[in-house]
């Protein structure tokens, strides 16, 4: 009998050990680590969700770009850190296409990470420079068929959203393109803006600015119905291409083995923060669609996605790295 009540009273009392645990987090500084290098569209979520977390945490909590490998680097490295929640990762989709895009990526997305929450998505835009003489995706085609071995195309990253889209109007729409790969979106932006690269594919985030300005014109997007902010961009399906819809989403996980109350405060602050108009007004002027979702929608999203880039992938022919 005495066993039986000690046996009770433990597992009465785990749910209030596992809040504390929660309440007493963080008793130091959080990093949020970001695999890309400052200025793209994972820097801006995660430096918008750093000043809400630095509030609601009563820690300090610093963005760390980790650039390089395609994203691969800071995963890696988070994969590998403390489960103590002070090191978190915030990434885009491509966490999810380098596991079909490189033989030895560092991590499992699945197996390596404890998913916190969805934060928000963006289309990606098929863009092309002022001075290129490209109005249209019918331009950009037709330029593309013209030009032996095809035309130049700026992309931030292999294996990036806008690298598979740009493959995948490859495919649809039956030309060719030269790859231009950038060390991120900013630059990939830049260097069309620039007339270095005459057309590209971006997230819309780092593109926006630019297209309201005129300095860069905007051919197409690619998500189901037009953007609000950019209500002449016509989408890739209402230009011919039936289920031409692309987007990147951003994410914020944890090492795998977190516990769960850590996991569960960092969900409830990081919605929060995500509700509050001030925030998603600026996140939608930033090109983000707001959606946050809990860490069962996010750990649905990735299981799912990974087959899909995949399949991809090997119709477009890019060879693993």
């Amino acid at each position: 009998m005495r066993s039986t009540r000690r046996l009770v009273i433990g597992l009465t009392a785990a749910p209030f050990a596992a809040r504390a645990q929660g309440d007493r987090y963080p008793d130091r500084p959080v990093r949020i680590v970001v695999p890309f290098a400052p200025g793209g569209p994972t820097d801006v979520m995660a430096r918008v969700l750093s000043a809400g977390l630095t509030a609601a945490l009563g820690q300090p909590v610093i963005v760390e770009n980790r650039g390089g490998g395609g994203g691969n680097i800071g995963a890696a490295h988070v994969a590998r850190s403390a489960p103590d929640g002070t090191t978190l990762l915030v990434v885009s989709t491509g966490f999810v296409v380098n596991p079909s895009l490189f033989r030895n990526p560092g991590y499992d997305p699945v197996r390596d990470f404890a998913p916190v929450a969805e934060l928000g998505a963006s289309p990606n835009l098929v863009i092309a420079g002022a001075q290129s003489g490209i109005r249209s995706l019918a331009d950009l085609i037709a330029a593309a068929r013209a030009r032996p071995g095809g035309l130049d195309m700026a992309n931030p990253g292999t294996g990036s959203t806008p690298h598979l889209t740009a493959e995948l109007l490859r495919l649809r729409a039956g030309i060719e393109f030269v790859q231009i790969t950038h060390a991120s979106a900013a630059l990939a932006v830049q260097s069309v803006l620039g007339g270095i690269t005459p057309v590209g594919v971006a997230a819309l985030p780092p593109a926006q600015p630019h297209i309201l300005s005129g300095a860069v014109r905007a051919l197409a997007i690619t998500s189901a119905e037009r953007w609000p902010d950019l209500p002449d961009v016509p989408t890739m399906q209402e230009l011919g291409y039936p289920g031409f819809v692309s987007e990147t989403f951003q994410a914020l996980l944890a090492p795998a083995g977190t516990p769960p109350a850590i996991i569960e405060r960092l969900e409830r602050d990081s919605l929060a923060i995500l509700a509050e108009p001030a925030t998603r007004a600026r996140l939608r002027a930033a090109g983000f669609g707001v959606e946050p979702r809990g860490p069962a929608a996010l750990a649905e999203r990735i299981a799912r996605e990974v087959p899909l880039w995949r399949d991809i992938i090997r119709q477009a022919g890019i060879p693993s790295e």
